[in-house]
């Protein structure tokens, strides 16, 4: 029996779960939330209820000491020797890392020069492997990429139509995300199928407030929709996904923004929010159209829309499908979003149950039993796969 637990450091913030291995028992999970700021929020489970505390957290090195402290204070475990092992999850792995590895020096140098392709994400991440290796200098440390299952697409889904020496000296490319995500509930799939993961061809739909979708052929992904940044693809909760570049020095003249202001509008004022003017939360949306807010309905839409053509595509590329996943917040819980992104596939053989589509956040099929390709919902679980990918490169 082993002890692990998974980090996700943000720049405020830090998630984390205490996982009894192989088990796969979670001891414990909690948030620490606006460090560095007043009135910092220290909330962990225990006993399956949420303990909250406001408190000055004034950094994550703070932040890691009150989490380990707690643990111990809690009795959730006797003393920090218990622990063997910490996983952090990293947003960016670039071409360097095509899977998790453990965290040395070298490592952590390279993770710091891989910082300029995600440079809202990673500095985050490596602070709090920092103050991990800090704290626990003895304990052997994995480092977890959402990049890293993407690495298995060929050159013409990761190329962009660009000079190719920009790919060459830049590293401008497709490098996709959640792959977390989309390898668990690939996974998971192949299990409520019951049959060889080697065998299946797959389209994973992450839907969250970020959102992407990865077409996943015999458990590796060749094709996924976000790319050099999580600003590709679907439109998002605040996020545009695709559109034309020649967009971008057309707002820059029209509004007198900067290309880093631009930037930003496309990343934070865009996609549900700004298509309603309402919220980027899609429970606000849906609830605003079934009132008749027209814009409302309009986001509702765009964002299935968006959804129903990459499904078409990754589908054809992979000359059929035998499953469609819906997974992370809304893939899980909207009722709504999954219906409009399913109307209309029957032409290649999804064939779904209004009926069995009246589920949240819980494992099942909505496919009726004769549907050539099944229909799944898999609540995602990225904590238990940086545990696995602990216990497997610690062993």
């Amino acid at each position: 029996m082993a002890k692990y637990i998974a980090i996700n450091a943000g720049s405020s913030s830090l998630k984390f779960q205490l996982f009894d291995m192989p088990s796969e028992e979670v001891l414990t999970k909690g948030i620490v939330e606006r460090i560095g700021f007043d009135h910092s929020i220290f909330t962990i489970s225990v006993n399956g209820k949420n303990h909250t505390e406001m408190m000055h957290i004034p950094n994550h090195t703070a932040a890691v000491t009150i989490l380990l402290s707690k643990l111990t204070d809690l009795n959730i475990i006797h003393g920090l020797d218990e622990i063997d092992g910490v996983g952090h999850r990293v947003v960016h792995g670039g071409e360097i890392f095509n899977d998790s590895v453990l965290i040395t020096d070298k490592v952590l140098e390279q993770l710091e020069k891989l910082s300029e392709l995600a440079p809202l994400h990673n500095p985050a991440n490596i602070v709090g492997i920092k103050t991990f290796r800090k704290v626990l200098p003895n304990v052997p440390t994995v480092a977890v990429f959402d990049t890293a299952f993407h690495q298995t697409m060929p050159e013409q889904s990761f190329l962009y139509s660009l000079p190719y020496d920009y790919y060459k000296k830049y590293g401008i490319r497709k490098y996709g995300f959640h792959g977390t995500s989309h390898k668990y509930v690939s996974e998971r799939a192949a299990v409520l199928l019951g049959r060889p993961l080697e065998q299946l061809r797959l389209i994973s739909c992450h839907l969250g407030n970020g959102a992407s979708i990865a077409a996943i052929e015999g458990g590796k992904s060749i094709d996924t929709s976000m790319g050099f940044t999580p600003l590709a693809g679907l439109a998002m909760g605040t996020r545009s996904g695709d559109i034309d570049p020649a967009l971008l020095p057309y707002i820059m003249e029209k509004t007198g923004k900067s290309a880093e202001e631009v930037i930003e509008v496309l990343n934070k004022q865009s996609g549900l929010l700004g298509i309603s003017g309402l919220s980027s939360d899609l429970r606000d949306i849906t609830e605003a159209a079934k009132e008749g807010n027209e814009r409302a309905k309009i986001a509702l839409e765009l964002f299935a829309d968006r959804i129903h053509k990459y499904l078409g595509t990754y589908a054809a590329r992979m000359s059929g499908v035998d499953a469609i996943i819906f997974t992370a917040g809304i893939g899980e819980n909207s009722i709504d979003v999954r219906e409009r992104v399913l109307k209309g596939l029957e032409f290649m053989g999804v064939y779904w149950d209004p009926a069995l589509n009246q589920i949240r956040a819980q494992e099942a099929f909505i496919n009726y039993p004769h549907s050539p390709v099944k229909v799944l919902v898999i609540p995602t679980n990225e904590e238990v796969m940086i545990a696995r990918d602990i216990q497997r490169l610690v062993k």
